[in-house]
């Protein structure tokens, strides 16, 4: 049964943001709601955490997981970002994006989609999620919490800890910014690419 836990949206108690980053390092698997509907998430290089990810959204190797930072130093860490990348990122951040790129040494190689290198990184607009990963002093890896044969993210701490309840371990409780995915934007080929539509103004692309 997942620990359900209500942290003030605003505020955040660290008391409360103390206990579920224990949990976290100790290997456990959350549910925490983000700028862009709810993610599930573990400690980077948690491999148990990884596949429980995998299992309760039913993809594959090649899904993309994202790395939740805290901020612009913590993703550069991560990814290869160049001169137009690093422009493009910085104007859209902190905000409702993930993007694709070429990971680092850093990351491990479980993390990478296996084929190209690559995994999504956003540093959410998000009080509880900056505390959560700010608390932690790394990166969270993490996937947005759709269900298998749902397209759109769950919204409410409530219902996650209901029909997940035995799936996870912590349920964090507070708003979410938007109740769509995050936009997806694949700057790993050397030109920005749309692959998902989602939360966030998309004006400035060619579409």
């Amino acid at each position: 049964m997942a620990w359900y836990v209500d942290i003030h949206p605003e505020n955040p108690q660290q008391r409360l943001v103390d206990k579920v980053v224990a949990r976290l390092r100790q290997g456990e698997v959350i549910a925490l709601p983000t700028d862009s509907g709810y993610a599930i998430a573990c400690t980077l290089g948690n491999k148990e955490g990884l596949e429980r990810i995998r299992r309760i959204r039913q993809v594959g190797e090649k899904h993309h997981f994202t790395l939740l930072c805290h901020n612009f130093a913590q993703l550069g860490q991560l990814v290869i970002v160049g001169n137009s990348d690093f422009r493009l990122i910085k104007s859209l951040t902190p905000g409702p994006y993930t993007f694709i790129l070429k990971g680092t040494k850093e990351v491990p190689r479980m993390t990478l989609n296996p084929k190209k290198a690559t995994v999504g990184v956003r540093i959410p607009d998000h009080e509880i999620t900056q505390a959560i990963v700010g608390t932690l002093g790394e990166p969270l890896l993490s996937s947005t919490l759709i269900l298998p044969g749902e397209t759109e993210p769950m919204h409410e701490g409530w219902q996650i800890a209901d029909v997940l309840s035995n799936a996870l371990d912590v349920v964090v409780e507070g708003p979410v910014g938007e109740e769509g995915p995050t936009t997806v934007i694949n700057l790993s080929e050397g030109e920005a690419v749309i692959e998902r539509v989602g939360a966030g103004i998309i004006s400035m692309f060619d579409m």
